[in-house]
């Protein structure tokens, strides 16, 4: 079985989803289930899991019986902010050890800051905490996320909420070739065919929300997402052809055909007779 292990646990699916933006939580749940989905993430400081309880609650629709929970400090700017959202997010899933880090550099761009990054992840991987971490597309800063006991990387393909897709494919084939740990590209999705591109790059999942969330159809592109998910895994495992400028190579088999000059001279035979 050809399953994406993260902190020692195996999973079936390749794709992560968020919970953020759609219009209510039916859509949420349908949108998930359609996804397939096993690893949903959600935002601590915008989601409600039970901090406030007179509000509906996330847990209800999605429950942590039937998926892993991927807490995350979406909308933090500082280390301290960060680290506080997670022990606030253990505390509420009784001692739930998985999140997802990302500290970011400004509102205008989402972009990570990576030098709080680096902070907030030896903080809390010294407190326990098994730290997938969003991160810049840069090899140098993803091997030393690793090397620091993150169990997974999470590259950015283009900006969060852009849906530009990937940018920068060959940076992202240098962490995937030096990792260890899973890499698995967060932000910049926008349809089904960037996520292919990334599993076919050879990244080990992808993580988005926006690309469903503000899809015109959210469940129906949750569907497609799943498929280009798995597409892109097999066609990656499969191992793609050889790329040529030109070839003169058919694709087709050339031995026992007619040759011209035989047909013309087979021609000329019947004329004789």
């Amino acid at each position: 079985m050809d399953n994406l292990t993260i902190a020692g646990k195996a999973y079936t699916s390749r794709l992560l989803v968020g919970t953020g933006k759609y219009k209510d939580f039916n859509e949420t749940r349908a949108a998930v289930e359609a996804s397939g989905a096993e690893i949903i993430t959600v935002a601590i400081r915008r989601t409600n899991i039970g901090q406030n309880a007179n509000e509906p609650n996330l847990l209800e629709v999605l429950p942590p019986s039937q998926y892993t929970l991927l807490p995350n400090t979406a909308g933090c700017y500082t280390v301290e902010d960060a680290v506080r959202t997670l022990r606030l997010a253990r505390e509420l899933l009784d001692g739930h050890s998985l999140v997802k880090l990302e500290v970011l550099g400004d509102p205008k761009t989402l972009y990570p800051n990576m030098v709080e990054t680096l902070k907030a992840a030896e903080i809390l991987i010294k407190e326990n905490f098994q730290v997938m971490v969003y991160t810049s597309d840069d090899p140098i800063i993803a091997k030393q996320l690793e090397d620091m006991g993150c169990v997974a990387v999470m590259p950015l393909a283009s900006l969060i909420g852009s849906g530009m897709g990937i940018l920068n494919p060959w940076n992202l084939q240098i962490i995937i070739d030096n990792a260890k740990i899973p890499v698995l590209v967060d932000a910049g999705v926008g349809t089904a065919s960037d996520a292919t591109i990334a599993m076919e790059l050879g990244c080990d999942g992808v993580l988005m929300n926006t690309a469903i969330a503000a899809a015109k159809q959210p469940v129906l592109m949750a569907s497609a997402m799943r498929k280009a998910v798995e597409a892109g895994r097999e066609a990656y495992l499969a191992g793609r052809m050889a790329k040529k400028l030109y070839n003169a190579s058919p694709s087709s088999p050339t031995e026992g055909i007619i040759a011209r000059s035989d047909s013309t001279t087979h021609q000329a035979a019947r004329k004789s007779t």
